[in-house]
Protein backbone atom coordinates (compact mmCIF):
# COMPACT_ATOMS: atom_id res chain seq x y z
CA UNK A 1 0.00 0.00 0.00
CA UNK A 2 1.48 2.96 -0.84
CA UNK A 3 -0.76 6.50 0.82
CA UNK A 4 0.90 9.92 -1.48
CA UNK A 5 -0.19 13.25 -1.06
CA UNK A 6 -0.45 15.78 -4.08
CA UNK A 7 -1.01 19.72 -3.67
CA UNK A 8 -0.46 22.38 -6.59
CA UNK A 9 0.88 25.64 -4.54
CA UNK A 10 1.41 29.25 -5.87
CA UNK A 11 0.45 30.66 -9.13
CA UNK A 12 -1.01 28.58 -11.59
CA UNK A 13 0.23 27.55 -14.84
CA UNK A 14 -0.66 24.75 -17.67
CA UNK A 15 0.77 21.71 -17.61
CA UNK A 16 0.26 21.04 -13.39
CA UNK A 17 -2.62 18.95 -14.36
CA UNK A 18 -0.73 17.19 -16.98
CA UNK A 19 2.06 16.56 -13.84
CA UNK A 20 0.20 14.94 -11.60
CA UNK A 21 -1.49 12.46 -13.94
CA UNK A 22 2.01 11.39 -14.67
CA UNK A 23 2.51 10.70 -10.99
CA UNK A 24 -0.81 8.94 -11.00
CA UNK A 25 -0.26 6.87 -14.07
CA UNK A 26 3.23 5.71 -12.92
CA UNK A 27 2.01 4.86 -9.75
CA UNK A 28 -1.18 3.26 -10.43
CA UNK A 29 0.20 0.96 -13.50
CA UNK A 30 2.75 -0.22 -10.76
CA UNK A 31 1.44 0.16 -7.49
CA UNK A 32 -1.49 -2.73 -6.75
CA UNK A 33 -2.60 -0.83 -3.36
CA UNK A 34 -2.82 3.12 -3.91
CA UNK A 35 -4.30 6.22 -2.20
CA UNK A 36 -4.16 9.54 -3.82
CA UNK A 37 -5.03 12.46 -1.63
CA UNK A 38 -5.52 16.22 -2.88
CA UNK A 39 -4.67 18.42 -0.69
CA UNK A 40 -7.16 21.64 -1.83
CA UNK A 41 -5.49 25.33 -2.84
CA UNK A 42 -2.36 24.34 -1.64
CA UNK A 43 -0.55 24.40 1.25
CA UNK A 44 -3.76 26.10 2.64
CA UNK A 45 -5.34 22.54 2.24
CA UNK A 46 -2.75 21.04 4.25
CA UNK A 47 -2.72 23.22 7.06
CA UNK A 48 -6.62 23.00 7.86
CA UNK A 49 -6.59 19.49 6.65
CA UNK A 50 -8.99 20.39 3.52
CA UNK A 51 -8.39 17.24 1.48
CA UNK A 52 -10.04 14.37 -0.44
CA UNK A 53 -9.39 10.65 -1.78
CA UNK A 54 -8.81 11.35 -5.26
CA UNK A 55 -9.85 8.20 -7.50
CA UNK A 56 -8.60 7.68 -11.30
CA UNK A 57 -11.79 9.12 -12.66
CA UNK A 58 -10.29 12.86 -11.26
CA UNK A 59 -6.82 12.21 -13.27
CA UNK A 60 -8.71 11.42 -16.78
CA UNK A 61 -8.90 13.82 -19.72
CA UNK A 62 -6.65 16.40 -17.89
CA UNK A 63 -3.53 15.85 -19.78
CA UNK A 64 -4.54 18.82 -21.93
CA UNK A 65 -6.37 20.72 -18.76
CA UNK A 66 -4.67 24.03 -17.74
CA UNK A 67 -4.80 25.69 -14.55
CA UNK A 68 -4.87 22.28 -11.20
CA UNK A 69 -8.01 20.33 -10.75
CA UNK A 70 -7.13 21.05 -7.11
CA UNK A 71 -6.69 24.27 -6.94
CA UNK A 72 -3.95 26.89 -5.96
CA UNK A 73 -3.16 29.55 -3.37
CA UNK A 74 -0.09 31.53 -2.34
CA UNK A 75 1.29 31.09 1.20
CA UNK A 76 4.70 33.27 1.67
CA UNK A 77 7.61 30.93 3.03
CA UNK A 78 8.29 34.03 5.67
CA UNK A 79 4.85 33.72 7.06
CA UNK A 80 4.86 29.64 7.54
CA UNK A 81 6.12 29.90 10.75
CA UNK A 82 4.03 32.66 12.04
CA UNK A 83 1.09 31.24 13.97
CA UNK A 84 -2.33 32.47 11.70
CA UNK A 85 -4.52 34.68 13.40
CA UNK A 86 -6.14 31.93 15.85
CA UNK A 87 -3.05 31.40 16.92
CA UNK A 88 -2.55 28.26 15.20
CA UNK A 89 1.29 26.43 14.31
CA UNK A 90 0.83 26.15 10.64
CA UNK A 91 3.99 23.93 10.43
CA UNK A 92 2.66 21.45 13.30
CA UNK A 93 -0.67 21.71 11.43
CA UNK A 94 0.80 20.60 8.29
CA UNK A 95 2.42 17.39 10.04
CA UNK A 96 -0.47 16.59 11.84
CA UNK A 97 -2.02 16.27 8.56
CA UNK A 98 0.32 14.45 6.91
CA UNK A 99 0.68 11.91 9.40
CA UNK A 100 -3.40 11.67 10.09
CA UNK A 101 -3.58 10.39 6.60
CA UNK A 102 -0.46 8.21 7.03
CA UNK A 103 1.18 9.65 4.27
CA UNK A 104 4.02 7.66 2.99
CA UNK A 105 4.95 10.55 0.74
CA UNK A 106 4.09 14.21 -0.21
CA UNK A 107 4.75 15.42 -4.24
CA UNK A 108 4.40 19.07 -4.09
CA UNK A 109 4.14 21.14 -7.12
CA UNK A 110 5.59 24.77 -7.22
CA UNK A 111 7.85 27.53 -7.51
CA UNK A 112 11.15 28.79 -5.67
CA UNK A 113 8.37 29.93 -2.80
CA UNK A 114 6.93 26.55 -2.69
CA UNK A 115 9.99 24.83 -3.13
CA UNK A 116 11.27 26.57 0.36
CA UNK A 117 8.02 25.33 2.23
CA UNK A 118 8.84 21.71 0.80
CA UNK A 119 12.54 21.40 2.12
CA UNK A 120 11.51 22.91 5.43
CA UNK A 121 8.83 19.68 5.81
CA UNK A 122 11.76 17.59 4.67
CA UNK A 123 13.55 19.12 7.02
CA UNK A 124 10.75 18.56 9.99
CA UNK A 125 10.83 14.82 8.97
CA UNK A 126 8.24 14.34 6.52
CA UNK A 127 9.59 12.46 2.40
CA UNK A 128 8.95 15.14 -0.36
CA UNK A 129 9.14 15.01 -3.50
CA UNK A 130 9.45 18.67 -5.22
CA UNK A 131 8.33 19.34 -8.92
CA UNK A 132 9.48 22.21 -10.72
CA UNK A 133 6.45 24.73 -11.68
CA UNK A 134 6.97 28.38 -12.88
CA UNK A 135 6.37 30.20 -16.48
CA UNK A 136 9.68 32.08 -14.81
CA UNK A 137 11.60 29.12 -15.70
CA UNK A 138 13.81 30.33 -12.41
CA UNK A 139 14.43 27.40 -9.96
CA UNK A 140 18.00 26.40 -9.47
CA UNK A 141 19.22 22.54 -9.99
CA UNK A 142 16.88 21.94 -13.31
CA UNK A 143 17.21 23.55 -17.10
CA UNK A 144 13.67 24.04 -17.56
CA UNK A 145 10.45 24.16 -15.43
CA UNK A 146 6.98 22.54 -16.62
CA UNK A 147 5.21 25.62 -17.43
CA UNK A 148 7.86 27.33 -19.47
CA UNK A 149 7.50 26.49 -22.87
CA UNK A 150 3.70 26.92 -22.90
CA UNK A 151 4.20 30.61 -21.66
CA UNK A 152 7.02 31.51 -24.32
CA UNK A 153 4.80 30.02 -26.96
CA UNK A 154 1.59 32.82 -25.51
CA UNK A 155 3.92 35.49 -24.96
CA UNK A 156 5.68 35.38 -28.70
CA UNK A 157 1.97 34.78 -29.71
CA UNK A 158 1.49 38.34 -28.19
CA UNK A 159 4.40 40.10 -29.66
CA UNK A 160 3.72 38.64 -33.52
CA UNK A 161 0.41 39.70 -33.44
CA UNK A 162 1.68 43.77 -32.17
CA UNK A 163 3.72 43.47 -35.20
CA UNK A 164 1.24 44.27 -37.65
CA UNK A 165 -0.33 47.10 -36.19
CA UNK A 166 2.84 48.65 -35.12
CA UNK A 167 4.03 48.26 -38.97
CA UNK A 168 0.72 49.71 -39.77
CA UNK A 169 0.70 52.88 -37.59
CA UNK A 170 4.64 53.50 -37.88
CA UNK A 171 4.69 53.03 -33.48
CA UNK A 172 6.68 52.35 -31.00
CA UNK A 173 5.35 49.38 -28.56
CA UNK A 174 6.38 47.80 -25.53
CA UNK A 175 5.04 44.50 -24.81
CA UNK A 176 5.53 43.96 -21.05
CA UNK A 177 5.99 40.23 -20.09
CA UNK A 178 5.29 38.30 -16.82
CA UNK A 179 8.69 37.94 -14.65
CA UNK A 180 9.47 40.16 -11.73
CA UNK A 181 13.03 39.01 -10.44
CA UNK A 182 14.32 36.84 -13.72
CA UNK A 183 13.87 36.73 -17.14
CA UNK A 184 13.91 33.85 -18.92
CA UNK A 185 10.68 34.39 -20.16
CA UNK A 186 10.81 37.77 -21.72
CA UNK A 187 14.58 36.66 -23.31
CA UNK A 188 13.17 33.99 -24.33
CA UNK A 189 9.66 35.41 -26.29
CA UNK A 190 11.82 38.43 -27.29
CA UNK A 191 14.10 36.47 -29.39
CA UNK A 192 11.39 34.27 -30.75
CA UNK A 193 9.01 37.03 -31.73
CA UNK A 194 12.01 39.27 -33.24
CA UNK A 195 11.49 42.20 -31.23
CA UNK A 196 14.19 44.66 -31.34
CA UNK A 197 14.81 45.64 -27.50
CA UNK A 198 15.10 43.26 -24.80
CA UNK A 199 14.56 44.82 -21.40
CA UNK A 200 15.73 41.99 -18.26
CA UNK A 201 15.68 42.57 -14.55
CA UNK A 202 18.84 41.41 -14.74
CA UNK A 203 20.32 43.96 -17.33
CA UNK A 204 19.27 47.45 -16.06
CA UNK A 205 18.63 49.49 -18.30
CA UNK A 206 19.87 53.04 -19.65
CA UNK A 207 16.84 54.96 -20.81
CA UNK A 208 19.57 57.18 -23.19
CA UNK A 209 20.71 53.72 -24.96
CA UNK A 210 16.95 52.47 -25.43
CA UNK A 211 15.96 55.73 -26.94
CA UNK A 212 19.10 55.68 -29.05
CA UNK A 213 18.49 52.27 -30.49
CA UNK A 214 14.83 53.88 -31.72
CA UNK A 215 16.24 56.73 -33.17
CA UNK A 216 18.64 54.45 -35.11
CA UNK A 217 15.81 52.02 -36.13
CA UNK A 218 14.05 54.93 -37.56
CA UNK A 219 16.86 56.35 -39.33
CA UNK A 220 17.43 53.33 -41.08
CA UNK A 221 13.91 53.72 -42.64
CA UNK A 222 11.88 51.29 -40.41
CA UNK A 223 9.48 53.48 -38.49
CA UNK A 224 8.29 50.73 -35.77
CA UNK A 225 10.28 49.56 -32.87
CA UNK A 226 8.99 46.26 -30.75
CA UNK A 227 10.18 46.20 -27.20
CA UNK A 228 9.88 43.67 -24.92
CA UNK A 229 9.95 44.28 -21.31
CA UNK A 230 10.03 42.11 -18.20
CA UNK A 231 7.70 43.65 -15.56
CA UNK A 232 10.52 43.68 -13.38
CA UNK A 233 12.87 45.79 -15.59
CA UNK A 234 14.79 48.23 -13.41
CA UNK A 235 16.42 51.33 -15.00
CA UNK A 236 19.94 51.67 -14.16
CA UNK A 237 19.82 54.31 -12.25
CA UNK A 238 17.77 52.80 -9.43
CA UNK A 239 19.78 49.43 -10.06
CA UNK A 240 22.31 51.26 -8.47
CA UNK A 241 20.73 51.46 -5.25
CA UNK A 242 20.46 49.51 -1.98
CA UNK A 243 17.22 46.92 -2.11
CA UNK A 244 15.91 49.34 0.68
CA UNK A 245 16.20 52.40 -1.30
CA UNK A 246 15.47 50.40 -4.68
CA UNK A 247 12.10 49.39 -3.37
CA UNK A 248 11.15 52.52 -2.65
CA UNK A 249 11.93 53.91 -5.93
CA UNK A 250 10.37 51.46 -7.76
CA UNK A 251 7.31 52.12 -5.24
CA UNK A 252 7.31 55.82 -6.48
CA UNK A 253 7.03 54.51 -10.26
CA UNK A 254 4.04 52.06 -9.18
CA UNK A 255 2.36 54.90 -7.41
CA UNK A 256 2.07 56.83 -10.65
CA UNK A 257 2.34 54.37 -13.28
CA UNK A 258 0.34 51.06 -13.80
CA UNK A 259 4.02 49.48 -14.19
CA UNK A 260 7.26 50.22 -15.32
CA UNK A 261 6.67 49.87 -18.71
CA UNK A 262 3.99 52.53 -19.00
CA UNK A 263 6.83 54.92 -17.32
CA UNK A 264 9.33 53.82 -19.91
CA UNK A 265 6.85 54.60 -22.62
CA UNK A 266 6.44 58.22 -21.53
CA UNK A 267 9.89 58.68 -20.79
CA UNK A 268 10.59 56.92 -24.66
CA UNK A 269 7.69 60.05 -25.57
CA UNK A 270 9.16 62.33 -24.26
CA UNK A 271 12.86 62.20 -24.87
CA UNK A 272 11.87 60.88 -29.15
CA UNK A 273 8.42 62.36 -29.48
CA UNK A 274 7.43 58.87 -30.82
CA UNK A 275 4.02 57.80 -29.83
CA UNK A 276 4.18 55.09 -27.50
CA UNK A 277 1.84 52.10 -26.54
CA UNK A 278 2.07 49.53 -23.74
CA UNK A 279 0.30 46.03 -24.01
CA UNK A 280 0.29 43.89 -21.23
CA UNK A 281 -0.95 40.21 -22.22
CA UNK A 282 -0.74 39.40 -18.26
CA UNK A 283 -2.45 36.06 -17.14
CA UNK A 284 -2.76 35.24 -20.11
CA UNK A 285 0.54 34.12 -20.17
CA UNK A 286 -0.14 31.36 -17.41
CA UNK A 287 -3.41 30.13 -18.91
CA UNK A 288 -4.79 27.61 -21.90
CA UNK A 289 -3.58 24.27 -22.16
CA UNK A 290 -0.11 23.40 -21.75
CA UNK A 291 1.77 22.89 -25.44
CA UNK A 292 3.00 19.22 -26.56
CA UNK A 293 6.43 20.38 -24.97
CA UNK A 294 4.97 20.95 -21.81
CA UNK A 295 2.65 17.51 -21.89
CA UNK A 296 5.99 15.55 -22.75
CA UNK A 297 7.78 17.30 -20.18
CA UNK A 298 5.86 17.35 -17.52
CA UNK A 299 4.75 13.72 -17.63
CA UNK A 300 8.21 12.76 -17.67
CA UNK A 301 8.92 14.71 -14.20
CA UNK A 302 5.70 12.98 -12.73
CA UNK A 303 6.15 9.18 -13.62
CA UNK A 304 9.67 9.71 -12.60
CA UNK A 305 8.70 10.88 -9.42
CA UNK A 306 6.60 7.94 -9.54
CA UNK A 307 9.34 5.87 -9.62
CA UNK A 308 11.17 7.72 -6.67
CA UNK A 309 8.41 6.79 -4.56
CA UNK A 310 8.64 3.54 -5.45
CA UNK A 311 12.19 3.05 -4.34
CA UNK A 312 11.42 5.39 -1.08
CA UNK A 313 13.77 8.04 -2.48
CA UNK A 314 12.88 10.72 -1.35
CA UNK A 315 13.69 14.63 0.05
CA UNK A 316 14.56 15.46 -3.67
CA UNK A 317 13.58 17.53 -6.83
CA UNK A 318 12.95 15.80 -10.06
CA UNK A 319 14.33 17.81 -12.81
CA UNK A 320 15.66 17.88 -16.04
CA UNK A 321 19.93 18.34 -16.58
CA UNK A 322 21.19 18.01 -19.97
CA UNK A 323 18.32 16.82 -21.16
CA UNK A 324 18.01 13.68 -18.56
CA UNK A 325 15.86 13.75 -15.62
CA UNK A 326 17.43 13.89 -12.77
CA UNK A 327 16.94 13.63 -8.88
CA UNK A 328 18.10 16.84 -7.34
CA UNK A 329 19.08 17.27 -3.64
CA UNK A 330 15.75 19.65 -2.30
CA UNK A 331 18.57 21.32 0.06
CA UNK A 332 20.80 21.85 -2.99
CA UNK A 333 17.99 23.87 -4.73
CA UNK A 334 15.36 25.55 -2.71
CA UNK A 335 16.09 29.04 -2.24
CA UNK A 336 18.26 29.56 -5.00
CA UNK A 337 16.97 31.84 -7.72
CA UNK A 338 18.26 30.79 -11.69
CA UNK A 339 18.81 34.03 -13.33
CA UNK A 340 19.63 35.19 -16.68
CA UNK A 341 23.64 35.76 -16.70
CA UNK A 342 24.09 39.15 -18.85
CA UNK A 343 26.52 36.85 -20.65
CA UNK A 344 24.40 34.01 -21.23
CA UNK A 345 24.81 33.02 -24.44
CA UNK A 346 21.53 33.75 -25.83
CA UNK A 347 22.02 37.21 -24.73
CA UNK A 348 25.38 37.71 -26.37
CA UNK A 349 24.05 36.31 -29.53
CA UNK A 350 21.02 38.54 -29.94
CA UNK A 351 23.35 41.12 -28.87
CA UNK A 352 25.32 40.37 -32.02
CA UNK A 353 22.29 40.31 -34.29
CA UNK A 354 21.54 43.91 -33.13
CA UNK A 355 18.73 43.28 -30.55
CA UNK A 356 19.42 46.10 -27.69
CA UNK A 357 19.78 45.28 -24.21
CA UNK A 358 19.09 48.37 -23.02
CA UNK A 359 23.23 48.53 -21.41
Amino acid sequence: MKRIGLLTSGGDCQALNATMRGVVKGLSHNCKDLEIYGFFEGYKGLIYGNYRLLTSADFSGILTKGGTIIGSSRQPFKLMRVPDAKGLDKVEAMKQNYYKLNLDCLVILGGNGTQKTANMLREEGLNIIHLPKTIDNDISGTDLTFGYQSAIDIATTAIDQIHTTASSHGRVFIVEVMGHKVGWLTLSAGVASGADIILLPEIPYDLKKVCAAIDKRHKSGKKFTILAVAEGAIPKEIAKLDKKEQKKEMAKITDRYPSISFKLAADITKNTGYEVRVTVPGHVQRGGSPDPFDRVLSTKLGVYAAQCIMKDQYGIMVGIVNNEIKKIPLEKSAGKLKMVDPKDQTVQLAKYMGISFGD
